[in-house]
């Protein structure tokens, strides 16, 4: 590894306090990045827009500010991240992973974007991601498909394609995304590295393309929990421009990591709704609660209800918002959309609206079934990412758009999609590599507003897992 690769892979927090005492050069850590992107971007399309030169003028500033003695950095100054192409930013192009949106530019800039600034955060451009986040392969026509940082010829998982292998291929230290289904946590899982999903309502979505307002969540993905820890704080919070914005108090995420998590009561989910999951899923499973037993969590033996009726009431949701959101474009321009997308979405104007309304009913009331059934007596329960090993990009492409491919896709959104319709926080934890050296990971659900709980544990398991510290190979 060259010396380049080596500060493209330092953790967030640590590049940042290298940053801040001068150790470090913001130019340099841009540099690192920048020259990894450029190797990685042919075989990945990890990124959409990379803006080189404004980057490189941006850590110049940085660099020329922390020389003023009376300067006083940000928890972020002069550290290179990159975002999924649907935040917004005043002034320039969003694609949001379309043609439709190929030259469009925001009037506004996002909420979540603006406290990244206030933290002195700088962006190297923007990441790819499936078509208006609509599918969770990372598929993407009109700008590339994205594949693994571990093998160019698997998925990347989507919707947040391009954060998951920008992240996991050390080209940048963090990255905000979006997660409807999955988006997320299923990126995170295929690039070996940890996934955020909030609380619904802990972060902003002012300045951000919905999927399905709903179930729209907006979260983070890093390579260690002190790094989302950070993030989080720092992007958490009420915002007067969301109404959906929570209130709820935002914790120090990163002073309560190394708090023990001895005693917590972890679940464990009954054979019946893991009946779906390959042998060796299941094994990387038992090996991970072993882990977290090991480091004092408490495992608890749980039923937890067939998750079919959440998938389809969550579904519903999806196409009936998605088809509202996109109506005018579906009608004015439906050539530009991809035909899986484009099927998809216009399943929707078939919906009732009774049926829709009955779906935001039967969501209530599955909710809080599983809140007083299967999280009454536990605080965080262990579920799979995925249920089968990393698909390649050949046998998951959507321009087939046959039964076996959607099929493939309902399946490996199958554990991740009922946490979307509940709100609940979840995090997805790097669990090591399948017998084929391929990144797996597993999932921890939370309580509302437990994202410090889901951190620490993460914390924990990562610190115990030196398998995590391989990195991906060009």
């Amino acid at each position: 590894m060259s010396e380049a690769d080596d500060l493209a892979f330092m953790g967030l927090t640590e590049v940042a306090q290298a940053i801040a005492s001068r150790e470090l050069s913001a130019l340099e850590v841009t540099q690192a990045c920048l020259q990894r992107a450029a190797l990685w971007q042919a075989s990945r399309k990890a990124f959409i827009r990379m803006d080189a030169e404004p980057a490189l003028a941006a850590a110049r500033r940085a660099d020329a500010q922390l020389a003023q003695r009376s300067f006083q950095p940000g928890p972020l100054h002069g550290v290179p991240l990159a975002h999924k192409d649907l935040f917004y930013r005043a002034g320039q192009v969003s694609t949001c992973g379309s043609l439709i949106r190929r030259d469009w530019r925001a009037g506004t800039t996002a909420s979540c974007l603006s406290k990244l600034d206030e933290a002195g955060a700088m962006d190297l451009g923007t990441l790819n991601m499936s078509e208006f986040a609509g599918g969770p392969t990372g598929h993407n026509i009109h700008h590339g498909h994205c594949a693994s940082a571990y093998h160019p010829e698997h998925i990347a998982g989507g919707s947040s394609s391009g954060s998951g292998v920008a992240v996991g291929a050390g080209l940048v230290f963090g990255s905000l995304g979006t997660d409807t289904g999955g988006s997320i946590r299923l990126p995170a899982s295929a690039n070996g590295v940890l996934g955020l999903k909030p609380t619904y309502g802990r972060i902003s979505r002012h300045g951000v393309m919905p999927r399905a307002w709903s179930l729209d969540h907006v979260g983070l993905l890093a390579r260690h929990a002190v790094d989302a820890a950070r993030l989080l704080r720092l992007v958490a919070g009420h915002d007067r421009l969301d109404p959906t914005s929570s209130d709820q108090a935002v914790p120090d995420y990163e002073a309560d990591l190394h708090l023990s998590v001895r005693g917590v009561r972890l679940g464990v989910p009954d054979a019946g709704v893991m009946n779906e999951l390959e042998p060796a899923v299941q094994a990387m499973l038992d090996a991970s609660l072993g882990v977290l037993a090991d480091c004092g969590a408490q495992a608890k033996a749980v039923q937890v209800d067939e998750m079919t009726p959440y998938f389809r009431c969550a579904e519903t949701i999806i196409k009936s918002e998605a088809a509202s959101i996109h109506g005018p474009w579906l009608r004015q321009r439906p050539q530009d959309y991809t035909p899986l997308f484009r099927s998809r979405t216009e399943a929707g104007f078939l919906i009732p609206a009774t049926q829709y309304i009955d779906a935001l009913r039967w969501r209530t009331q599955l909710s809080q079934q599983f809140m007083n059934s299967t999280m009454d007596h536990i605080d965080v329960l262990l579920m799979p990412c995925m249920p089968c090993a990393l698909p390649t990009i050949a046998d998951s492409d959507v321009d087939s758009s046959g039964e076996a491919v959607r099929a493939l896709i309902g399946r490996i959104t199958m554990f991740t999609r009922p946490f979307n319709l509940m709100g609940l926080p979840v995090v997805q934890i790097p669990a090591g590599f399948c017998p084929a050296g391929l990144p797996w990971g597993f999932q921890l659900v939370g309580r509302p507003f437990q994202e410090g709980l889901l951190l620490r544990l993460a914390h924990h398991f990562m610190a115990q897992t030196p398998l995590l510290s391989r990195r991906p190979a060009l």
